[in-house]
């Protein structure tokens, strides 16, 4: 029986990419799960086809730079299942540029989104969880948590932020039950490259000879972070293509 049968798992960033695979993945392992992200449509197909492979899953449209929206996704999926085993805080935007360009309100929408996005849910989940003494919290970082590139700086300064939310986390929360787990994925096949529009950026992203991995890669990942028995914590994971630098 697989370690995560029947546990109740929020995945924010669930429309698309790293959060459908993920989704996938975990419902075919046996976990009931609660889809959040903004496009509605994108959510009902994926639930579609999750209950039609014999999967449980509710979804409810959430922007996370609202606090009050992830405080109702969390309520929503009490109602539902009546408790949360799993936040996976993984929406994220990426939209590099250089910063000579000067796109201030993409700056500020990483900020929102990558940042903010995080510390909602953490907000949301964490009274829950520590009222159980039992819980897992997940967010999706980046290899450009770890490194600084050009184009990168406001993004990377956003997973940077996302990485030091979570290890601080983790210290506070060494005398409970509840886990944290940081994945830095290096570069995915997602449609995250779609929201680069400065023209001086985007052709390196389009290169077909970029080195990338894929989706259900970074969703394995996560099912190995949560698989593990209650006495181990998966802090961190590093992903990324073998020959990306």
């Amino acid at each position: 029986m697989s370690a995560i049968k029947n546990k109740i798992v929020i995945i924010t960033g669930a429309s698309s990419g790293i959060g459908r695979a993920t989704a996938m993945k975990l419902a075919n392992e046996g976990a009931k799960i609660v889809l959040a992200a903004r496009r509605e449509e994108l959510m009902q197909q994926l639930a579609e086809e999750i209950q039609s492979l014999g999967g449980t899953t509710v979804y409810k449209v959430t922007d996370v730079t609202s606090l009050e929206q992830v405080q109702s996704l969390t309520d929503f999926a009490l109602e539902q299942f009546g408790q949360i085993d799993v936040l996976f805080n993984n929406a994220g935007i990426m939209p590099l540029s250089y910063m000579k360009n000067n796109r201030v309100g993409e700056w500020d929408q990483m900020i929102d989104v990558n940042i903010k996005g995080v510390l909602h849910g953490v907000s949301a989940v964490l009274p829950h969880m520590l009222e159980r003494n039992s819980g897992h919290i997940i967010t999706t970082s980046s290899v450009a948590g770890h490194g600084i590139f050009p184009s990168g700086t406001v993004y990377c300064a956003t997973k940077f932020a996302a990485r030091v939310i979570m290890e601080g986390l983790n210290k506070e929360l060494t005398k409970s039950n509840i886990r944290t787990t940081t994945i830095s994925p290096g570069v995915v096949d997602t449609e995250l490259v779609d929201l680069i529009v400065d023209p001086e950026v985007r052709p390196i992203f389009e290169n077909p000879e970029l080195p990338s991995i894929k989706s259900e890669d970074i969703a394995n990942a996560v099912f190995y972070a949560l698989s593990q028995p209650a006495t181990v914590a998966v802090n961190e994971i590093i992903i990324r293509p073998t020959n990306q630098g």
